[in-house]
């Protein structure tokens, strides 16, 4: 299929998103997952099924989708609007969330008996569902037999999660929430021009340890990281995500290594760089650590000493990888920032160095958005002011095609 979106855009503008909202209780957060589509640019057209109805009024779903709700398959004044098959031209997916038990049972076995199996039939599009319902009931036989049915058939089963569910037990059977759900189409609709490709990503601060209690760090958020990891697993990239101590969750679709200091985030890195083809060193690794860790707290308000000691250069020693990966540094510099980028890119040996000043009102750290200017080997490209997501997807729709 034809991808919606290019390299350094949002996957989902101007996507148009087919939803199937079915019997399940977490139908109520389907107003929620259509706002998000739209706040993403994605065009989205409901269908609700006969069970649907009971958990999520129509009027809501036309009110947040701005279209009108299909409910039925043989309605006289819908078909004259646009047939069936016209919608399942339309799509360019089909999303089924919440999938009830009923449902997928329904288009496992192909039937065409409502609006939501025909669609199914007749698109060419990619297919996702994000099962809902109690534990018990997705530990079935039948209806694990289902859901492998529908794998086989090309349908990408999203979920589902475990935890606390509305009939007061827990397990697996929670419909993904709308925000992961939004970045697994981001993930099947993008262009793939990274397929194949590993990339490895560190973010966050370290936390270097001067007691039980007490450490050296600093305000990364981590949050620069984690969208260059999203938009590389959007570009079709296997990314390994070595994060620092952050309160953000896991990026969809990314393998996530959590550690504390710059020693652990080495390692980490190590172990996962042979075969990578880029490494990005997002990371604010501290620069150093104290010579000695006290086994007990520390005790009392009197001044003291505290002897530090470097630690390593996780990008320079990446760098200077004889067949190492390409490298993207970052610099966080609060004055004279693209003199002092240019001199740490140089003595380092990164390939490309990302330079930000985060003196800038919104700009660096814990903040959304971001200004870089990106250095590189025939390039020095101050990059938008922006979301750090798309600064993101801007800085490696700039590296993808050197990495072909």
């Amino acid at each position: 299929m034809t991808t919606t979106a290019h390299p350094g855009t949002d996957p989902l503008a101007d996507a148009r998103i087919v939803l199937g909202v079915t019997g399940s209780i977490a139908a109520y957060k389907a107003p929620e997952l259509v706002r998000r589509l739209r706040e993403a640019g994605a065009e989205v057209r409901v269908v609700l099924t006969d069970g649907g109805r009971h958990f999520a009024a129509p009027m809501a779903l036309q009110a947040v989708s701005g279209q009108p709700v299909r409910t039925a398959l043989l309605d006289p004044a819908e078909e004259s609007a646009m047939d069936h098959i016209a919608l399942a031209r339309w799509a360019d997916a089909l999303l089924v969330a919440p999938a009830s038990a009923d449902t997928l049972a329904r288009l496992a076995q192909g039937r065409a008996d409502d609006l939501l199996g025909a669609v199914h039939l007749a698109t060419a599009a990619p297919v996702l569902a994000a099962p809902a319902m109690n534990h018990r009931m997705w530990a079935h036989p039948a209806v694990r037999r289902n859901a492998a049915q529908l794998a086989a058939d090309g349908v990408d089963l999203l979920g589902p999660a475990a935890g606390d569910q509305a009939c007061g037990e827990e397990g697996p059977g929670r419909m993904l929430e709308p925000e992961a759900l939004v970045e697994h189409l981001r993930l099947r609709l993008a262009a793939k021009p990274l397929a194949g490709k590993g990339v490895v990503i560190t973010a966050g601060p370290t936390r270097e340890p001067m007691d039980p209690v007490r450490f050296v760090s600093n305000r990364s958020s981590g949050r620069m990281g984690y969208a260059l990891a999203s938009a590389a697993a959007e570009l079709g990239a296997a990314v390994t995500l070595v994060s620092g101590p952050t309160t953000l969750p896991d990026p969809v679709g990314v393998d996530t290594v959590r550690v504390e200091s710059a020693e652990e985030m080495r390692t980490a890195v190590l172990q996962s760089i042979e075969g990578t083809a880029l490494f990005i060193g997002c990371a604010a690794v501290s620069d150093h650590r104290p010579s000695e860790t006290d086994a007990r707290k520390r005790k009392g308000k009197e001044p003291f000493t505290l002897e530090m000691t470097p630690n390593p250069d996780i990008l320079a020693e990446l760098a200077g990888l004889p067949e190492g990966p390409m490298t993207l540094g970052f610099a966080a510099e609060t004055h004279e920032a693209l003199a002092y980028g240019r001199d740490k890119r140089a003595a380092k040996g990164a390939d490309w160095l990302a330079v930000n000043d985060v003196t800038e009102v919104g700009s660096g750290f814990e903040a959304d958005t971001n200004r870089v200017t990106l250095l590189g080997p025939d390039i020095e490209e101050a990059l938008p002011f922006g979301p750090k997501r798309e600064v993101a997807r801007a800085l490696l729709a700039r590296i993808a095609p050197r990495l072909a």
